[in-house]
């Protein structure tokens, strides 16, 4: 017997809600919202946790205009889910570097970033671009966009589990 799935794309205006199959588990342990749905509520460039392992969690980002500076001590890496997106980078200097190598998750940076541009990148559906540590980045969408930013949790991470997770 042979099946056959039709896979459909989804978009911040055109997306089917998560749900959950009955099995033998808590449903409360899984989030089944999606990407879309947490952007389309959003503020612009909030960064809404959906999914975690540990320290490492998946930030769900309404891009639209332009956003704050951020700089990391570590790698993060930015997928675009939708629409069109730019990532500017420049390597910062010295004194804007992030201070504690060992900080995690994104900061913001004070002030426009002072160092070598580093160039920028555009992001359409499906395109991901690494955002290198100790560089400042900061995004720009013409139009509302959403990304899914790979990275760790930090101070700028907003959690919703309540309004996100299955609770029956």
């Amino acid at each position: 017997m042979t099946s056959t799935y039709t896979t459909r794309f989804g978009s911040l205006n055109d997306y089917d809600k998560g749900r959950v199959e009955p099995i033998a588990d808590d449903v409360r342990n899984y989030a089944f919202s999606n990407c879309f749905e947490i952007a389309g509520t959003s503020k612009p460039y909030e960064k809404v946790v959906f999914g975690q392992n540990m320290e490492y969690v998946l930030e769900a980002i309404r891009a639209e205009g332009d956003s704050p500076w951020y700089t990391c001590a570590h790698d993060e890496f930015a997928l675009c889910m939708d629409g069109e997106v730019e990532i500017h980078l420049v390597k910062l200097d010295s004194a804007q570097a992030v201070s504690n190598p060992d900080k995690e998750g994104a900061i913001l940076v004070e002030g426009d970033p002072r160092g070598a541009k580093m160039g920028w990148m555009k992001l359409g559906r499906g395109h991901q671009g690494m955002l290198p540590a100790g560089s400042a980045y900061q995004f720009r969408s013409k139009q509302p966009a959403v990304i899914i930013l790979q990275t760790c949790k930090g101070d700028l991470s907003v959690e919703r589990w309540s309004s996100i997770c299955q609770t029956a």
